[in-house]
C-alpha cells in the first residue's frame, strides 16, 4: 500500500500539487469560526483605538468661559440700575440735576442718591488706596507669591507689583493727570464742555485760563462743568479696580484647584504652539493645598471687590446718564486688555508682567 501510494504522488503531475498546495494555504488563512478578524481587520481596529481626541483650548486673546461670565456682570449692573432708575417712581419723581450728574440732595430718593453718604464719601472718593490696600494685603499674606522661594517668588512679586503699577498708572491718567489734565477732563473739553462761573471770572480779570482746564480746578474756583460729555469716572474706577483684584485673587485659588479645566488660561509659546497657561506654573501636593484657602488677605480683597459692585450699583442706578456710564465701561475694558489679556498671546510681554495665579 505505501510503495503504491509513493508511486501515485511521483506520478502526479507538478502543475496539479501546485494548485493543491495553493487551495491548502489558502484555507489556513480562512477566518476560524470562533469569529476572530483577519490581520487586515485587526490592522484596521488598531489605528482606529490610536486615534487621539483633541481638547478644544480657549483662544488666548479671548476671555476664558469665567472670565466672560466675570466681564457680563458689569454691563448687566449697568443695564439693571439703568432701567430700574427709568420704572421707579421715586427715582422719576426726584428732581435731576443735569451739571451735577446727580439728583438734587435735598429730595434725593434714597440715601445712596446723595453724593455725600459715607459710602461714596470714604470708599468711591478714596477707592484706589482701598483697592491698592487690598492688593498690598493679599500680596503680603497669601502663599501664592512666596511659593517656591529665592528667584522664582522675586519674579512672581516683581510681575505682580508691574501689572499694578500698569493699572495704576491707567487710573492716574484717566482721572488725576495726563501731562496736565487728565484725560477725563479732556475729553469733556473736547466734547464742548467748560467751565461756567470760571469762565465769566477770566473775561472779568478775577481769574486765569487755568481755572477752567481740570474739573477740580472749576471747582475750587466756585464754577460748575457746563456741555460736553462727561465720562464717568466713578464706573471707570469701580470696574477696573475690581477687574483687577479679581484677577490676582481669582486667578491664585482657581489654580489651586477650585476651577475646571474648561476655563484654563492659553498662551503662545515662543515657538507658536497654543498651551495652556499651566505649563508655565506648575505645583501640585503641599503648594497647591495650601494656596488653595483663601487667607485674610483674600476675603479682604474679595471683600472690597463686594463693595466696588454695590457701589457701581448705586452709580447706575442714581448718578451719570446711560452713555455716560457706557463710555466709563469702555475706557475700563480698554485698560484692563492690554494688561490681562494681551501677554497671554505675546510671549514677549508676558515675560516681562506675568499672568497671574502662574
Amino acid at each position: 500500500m505505501s510503495s503504491s501510494n509513493s508511486s501515485s504522488d511521483e506520478n502526479t503531475p507538478y502543475s496539479l500539487r501546485s494548485r493543491q498546495q495553493q487551495a491548502q494555504m489558502a484555507s489556513t488563512n480562512t477566518t476560524p469560526p470562533n469569529g476572530s478578524s483577519s490581520p487586515k481587520s485587526s490592522s484596521s481596529s488598531a489605528s482606529t483605538s490610536t486615534t487621539t481626541t483633541t481638547t478644544k483650548r480657549n483662544p488666548p486673546h479671548l476671555p476664558t468661559p469665567l472670565e466672560t461670565l466675570v466681564l457680563a456682570l458689569y454691563p448687566t449692573l449697568l443695564v439693571f440700575g439703568t432701567v430700574f432708575s427709568m420704572l421707579s417712581p421715586e427715582t422719576r419723581a426726584s428732581p435731576y440735576d443735569a451739571q451735577g450728574r446727580s439728583h438734587v440732595a435735598s429730595s434725593a430718593p434714597s440715601y445712596f442718591a446723595r453724593k455725600d453718604n459715607v459710602f461714596n464719601v470714604l470708599f468711591v472718593k478714596r477707592g484706589w488706596a482701598w483697592i491698592s490696600v487690598a492688593f498690598a494685603v493679599f500680596a503680603a499674606t497669601h502663599p501664592a507669591l512666596s511659593r517656591g522661594g529665592g528667584g522664582a517668588a522675586w519674579n512672581r512679586s516683581r510681575a505682580a507689583i508691574t501689572r499694578w503699577a500698569l493699572v495704576t498708572t491707567a487710573w492716574v491718567f484717566v482721572t488725576q493727570w495726563c501731562f496736565g489734565a487728565p484725560l477725563i477732563d479732556r475729553g469733556f473739553r473736547f466734547t464742548g464742555g467748560k467751565c461756567e462761573v470760571a469762565r465769566e471770572a477770566v473775561h472779568e480779570g478775577q481769574a486765569d485760563a487755568g481755572d477752567v482746564f481740570t474739573a477740580a480746578a472749576c471747582r475750587a474756583a466756585g464754577g460748575r462743568w457746563s456741555g460736553g460729555h462727561d465720562i464717568s469716572g466713578h464706573v471707570f474706577l469701580l470696574v477696573l479696580g475690581s477687574f483687577f483684584l479679581l484677577q490676582e485673587v481669582g486667578w491664585v485659588v482657581c489654580r489651586a484647584g477650585l476651577a475646571g479645566a474648561r476655563d484654563e488660561r492659553c498662551v503662545v509659546m515662543p515657538d507658536g504652539a497654543v498651551k495652556g497657561a499651566g505649563v508655565e506654573g506648575e505645583k501640585t501636593g503641599p503648594a497647591a493645598v495650601e494656596e488653595r484657602a483663601l487667607g485674610f488677605g483674600a476675603k479682604f480683597a474679595l471683600g472690597v471687590v463686594a463693595l466696588c459692585l454695590w457701589m457701581l450699583l448705586m452709580t447706575a442706578i442714581y448718578f451719570h446718564t446711560w452713555f455716560e456710564k457706557l463710555t466709563g465701561l469702555l475706557v475700563a475694558a480698554m485698560a484692563i486688555y492690554p494688561v490681562y489679556f494681551l501677554p497671554r498671546w505675546i510671549p514677549g510681554l508676558r515675560a516681562i508682567i506675568g499672568l497671574p495665579g502662574i
